[in-house]
């Protein structure tokens, strides 16, 4: 068995920046992950920052954290927001290439001196007693010891996707859930929830026409996350702007109870701050169209990222209220 002064579980943001801390004050540090080629996977819009997130990014900078330098090697489109306003309430924000920022967070990990990644699930802890944690066991059987352990909880724990009225396990598309580990801290009378988010369809860039929208540029001297980069080199692109029409909030009303949240499959409150499209159009019923950000997913990909328009209605009705978004008409 191999044995560590700490173990992280999760090569998402949380375990990446535990496990470098770790190895950085001199602990002996093993991170353990699904699939190494995932670590510094983005999951959903690939962004940085903005409105308190900015500020949290460069307080892990002054603690010496890898996520704002990272940032900064990866970003395609810097802006900071409320720049109208007084510097409390400003935020750093950027739009992230996703298969640069992966490849950066994995080269960062690798020179970390002390620092030993894992691929494997951890399914189960090896207990001393009822409670103390001396290590892990994989799924594979393979038992690897540590003096302290960290789970970073992301969304593997018995994750689950919903698409309308179908449900699938899931961390992240294509990827299965960590279901053993989940059933380990049942049996300490943990109680486990799940934090619900949105995401929207990601759209082909040369099917979108972008002549009728309005074109929203980078700050042109573009402002770094972490005070140790000197620099932004990546090439800058643009994001467009579009909004939602009254066919759009047609659609999505006539066809709301196939929603996963109205169909009953999810239970709790929704985000105060990213509502799906469906709560914006039932709670802000008054408004006839909503504003869509169309942000680029990296230099060398072709797809987009509409933000604004997260949903659970199936795909069927995604893909006929998209076609009633101004420059989306014939979008696949």
């Amino acid at each position: 068995m191999e044995s560590f002064d700490v173990i992280v579980i999760g090569g998402g943001h949380a375990g990446c920046e535990a496990a470098a801390s770790s190895a950085r004050v001199g602990a002996k540090t093993a991170l353990i992950t699904n699939k190494i080629d995932t670590i510094g996977a983005l999951s959903c819009n690939p962004a940085m920052g903005g409105i308190g997130k900015g500020h949290l990014i460069r307080e892990i900078d002054a603690l010496d954290g890898i996520i704002g330098r990272v940032s900064d090697l990866s970003g395609i489109h810097f802006q900071v927001l409320n720049k109208r306003k007084g510097p409390a309430v400003q935020g750093p924000r950027a739009q992230i290439d996703r298969q640069l920022y992966a490849l950066n967070m994995k080269e960062e990990l690798k020179k970390t001196p002390g620092l030993t990644i894992i691929e494997g699930s951890v399914d189960d802890f090896i207990l001393e007693g009822k409670n103390i944690i001396k290590g892990v066991i994989c799924e594979d059987g393979n038992r690897i010891l540590a003096t302290q352990t960290v789970l970073t909880t992301g969304t593997f724990l018995n994750g689950v996707i919903h698409c309308g009225k179908k449900t699938t396990p899931g961390g992240r598309v294509g990827e299965p859930p960590s279901k053993g580990i989940s059933n380990t801290l049942k049996r300490f009378g943990l109680t486990l929830g799940r934090l619900k988010t949105g995401t929207p369809a990601r759209l082909f860039s040369s099917s979108i026409d972008y002549s009728s929208l309005e074109v929203q540029n980078g700050d042109k001297k573009p402002e770094t996350f972490s005070y140790l980069s000197k620099e932004i080199k990546n090439k800058q692109l643009p994001c467009y702007i579009t909004r939602t029409t009254e066919k759009t909030h047609k659609i999505i009303i006539e066809n709301i109870m196939q929603s996963s949240i109205k169909y009953g499959n999810i239970s709790g409150v929704g985000p105060r701050y990213c509502p799906s499209i469906e709560d914006k159009v039932e709670r802000f019923s008054d408004k006839n169209s909503h504003q869509i950000f169309l942000e680029p997913e990296g230099l060398s990909s072709e797809l987009v990222y509409p933000n604004g328009i997260s949903t659970s209605l199936p795909e069927d009705v995604q893909d006929r209220f998209l076609r009633t978004i101004p420059g989306l008409e014939n979008v696949k």
